[in-house]
């Protein structure tokens, strides 16, 4: 039976100009200097050194060593030969290593995150940390298993459909085994639900299973999940067992009403998420995988646009779990390189291969933002042409989308090519004019009324140090944040045809590029800090449309010294009624939704309580002379990164 070994402690790292350490992974070499500005973080070759004895394993089992995540490049050493390489940053890559074996093994993983020209991604708003920053694990399965050597995959798909009742599931299984040798095997399939009862089986490496009464998959509502198990046998003997989680669901995408699931509105309420975390980079840990999942959830969000590259496994599994719909892509982003043509297609195959059974995942995007660089634009145009036709021959259950820079008109090719599309737009950000998106979606959805169209990012700087009585587009304060996003979700609320929109960010991320609101290295558009200790006002407003659980928000909390005689206060609550009190007295009642906007005439110190419902907050702020210095952006304008 197959079994599973570790290899995270006591690696031998070696760094720029020599430098040497012993690391225990999850690990990258830019967690410091990927975060602190400058554009100057170290891109360039560092290898990782272990030695290990010999797995345990019997005569008739073979051993293969697994990476769930090296950045960009990788070149892996055994006892001297080098036994494979692998050229994306985001996946899965594994390899068998039997023969290589001996007693006591040295294995050497030389690490490459430098600037080439193919493999993507290369220009981006993100920082690209180099290391091996997921598990790596020795694998020890029978000679005969289900496949593992075709693009990181566990040898078994599943998809599903619905005919009335009656959840419909394809299965296909592929082994190692030899069309002469495959007679004298067995492979078994075993479905059981949620307690663990058996609701299908049958023989057959390839099967289609029929589920009576079927439990659905129904997103955040009712994330039900079975499980599926493939037995491989021999003489009655259990070679080899892979399992995994799946959902019965349909889905569907109108072009004047949204997102259908099992056939009923879904409204696809969204999040971008980037996987790093402050001081830590992407070596992140499980526990933090799983605080990201608790805070989305409490924002009541229902899908994630997993950007920009493919995340780990694990947390596709908490979206399969939670009953997060899914936007996985590859990062094909920011400007098309010819020599990378093939990387595209390799990333692509990984992904789709390595998540295809997640049926939290509803769409393929295949670019981001590719038309900011306007070079080989013939080029990019045919390879995009070329990477639609292949995934959807090689996954025809779920469409395709990308993701156009702002400043890719409506008519642009590019734009025409998947089944999908969806705008990065920041107007009211980048560009004067909230209203403006009014205008495009209305525009948009007139002259193309069967393209189905979403917003895959808008957002606003907001940082919680910084902060306006009179918050204006640049500024960087936590106050203009906060009323972008209200402005968006009425906009959002007004065009019903979307089919999603996704905040860009749900957490603040590094760039090393950026140099804005005098924080270097970072992206401020999170709704959360980066070290997700603080939730920023405008979570608050999200909160108050998206979410059942009832509470209520005074913001400006962190606005504590303000020089106005009269200053706005701002409450959020998905309460309809909040009172206002100031020092023990009611300033004011307010009927409404989701946002409330009281003026109050400052004392010098007034503590501030709200209530709604049996829901209370509080807070103090105090009257001061003139503006505090530190509240004002002492560096960086709403410009973009390019």
């Amino acid at each position: 039976m197959r079994r599973t070994r570790l290899m995270m402690d006591n690696w031998f790292f070696t760094g720029p100009d020599g430098y040497r350490d012993v690391v225990t992974l999850p690990h990258t070499w830019n967690a410091i200097d990927g975060q602190d500005g400058g554009n100057d973080y170290y891109r360039g070759i560092c290898i990782y050194e272990k030695t290990f004895r010999k797995p345990d394993f019997k005569e008739g089992e073979v051993v293969y060593i697994q990476f769930h995540g090296v950045n960009a490049n990788a070149t892996v050493v055994l006892n001297g030969y080098e036994i494979c390489t692998h050229h994306n940053g985001y996946s899965t890559f594994r390899v068998e290593i039997t023969e290589y074996l001996k007693d006591e093994n040295h294995l050497k993983v030389m690490v490459d995150n430098s600037k080439n020209d193919k493999v993507y991604p290369q220009v981006a708003d993100f920082t690209f940390y180099g290391g091996i920053y997921r598990d790596v694990e020795l694998l020890v399965v029978n000679k005969y298993h289900f496949d593992l050597d075709y693009y990181g995959g566990y040898g078994m798909t599943v998809s599903a459909d619905v005919n009335g009742d009656e959840g419909i599931l394809n299965v296909n299984t592929y082994t190692n085994i030899s069309d002469t040798e495959s007679e004298e095997f067995t492979i078994r399939l075993k479905l059981t639900d949620a307690e663990g009862i058996c609701v299908a089986e049958t023989v057959g490496n390839s099967a289609v299973l029929i589920v009576k009464d079927v439990h659905l998959w129904d997103g955040v509502n009712d994330p039900y999940l079975y499980t599926l198990t493939a037995l491989l046998e021999k003489n009655s003997e259990i070679l080899d067992i892979i399992s995994c989680k799946t959902g019965v669901r349909t889905f569907s995408f109108d072009r004047d009403k949204g997102f259908f699931l099992n056939g009923k509105h879904y409204p696809m309420r969204g999040v971008s998420r980037h996987q790093d975390f402050k001081g830590i980079g992407n070596a992140i840990s499980y526990q933090q995988m799983e605080e990201d999942m608790k805070i989305i959830r409490e924002m009541g969000v229902t899908t994630i646009r997993l950007a920009h590259y493919q995340h780990n496994q694990y947390f596709y599994d908490l979206c399969d779990k939670y009953g997060m719909v899914v936007w996985a892509e590859i990062p094909y982003i920011s400007a098309h390189m010819p020599a990378a043509r093939e990387n595209t297609f390799f990333q692509m195959k990984e992904l789709i291969v390595q998540n295809y059974n997640h049926p939290c995942i509803v769409t393929w995007g295949i670019s981001n933002e590719i038309t900011i660089s306007l070079k080989h634009r013939a080029d990019m145009l045919d390879n995009h042409r070329r990477l639609n036709k292949f995934v959807k021959e090689f996954d025809p259950t779920r469409p395709t989308t990308l993701a156009c820079y702002a400043m890719c008109h409506p008519f642009h090719p590019v734009s025409k090519i998947t089944d999908i599309v969806a705008w990065n737009l920041y107007l009211g950000w980048y560009a004067p004019g909230l209203f403006l998106n009014d205008w495009f979606m209305k525009f948009y959805h007139w002259k193309y009324p069967e393209r189905p169209l979403g917003y895959s990012e808008y957002g606003a700087e907001g940082m919680p140090n910084l902060h306006s009585a009179r918050p204006k587009r640049g500024d960087h304060t936590e106050e203009y944040q906060a009323k972008y996003h209200e402005y968006m979700l009425e906009c959002f609320e007004r065009h019903p045809f979307l089919w999603g929109t996704y905040v860009w960010n749900m957490f603040d991320f590094a760039a090393d590029a950026r140099d804005q609101g005098g924080e270097p290295g970072m992206n401020h558009k999170g709704l959360v800090t980066f070290d997700r200790k603080i939730k920023k006002d405008s979570f608050y407003i999200y909160k108050a449309w998206w979410s059942n659980e009832k509470f209520v928000h005074l913001c400006g909390k962190r606005y504590e010294y303000r020089a106005e005689e009269i200053t706005d206060i701002t409450v959020y609550s998905n309460h309809d009624k909040v009172s206002l009190y100031n020092n023990g007295k009611l300033v004011a009642t307010q009927t409404g939704r989701y946002a409330f906007h009281f003026r109050l005439k400052m004392e010098e110190e007034n503590h501030l309580e709200v209530f709604a419902g049996d829901c209370k907050d509080s807070g103090v702020i105090y009257k001061t002379d003139a503006p505090l210095r530190e509240y004002k952006v002492k560096k960086g304008k709403s410009r973009n990164w390019v």
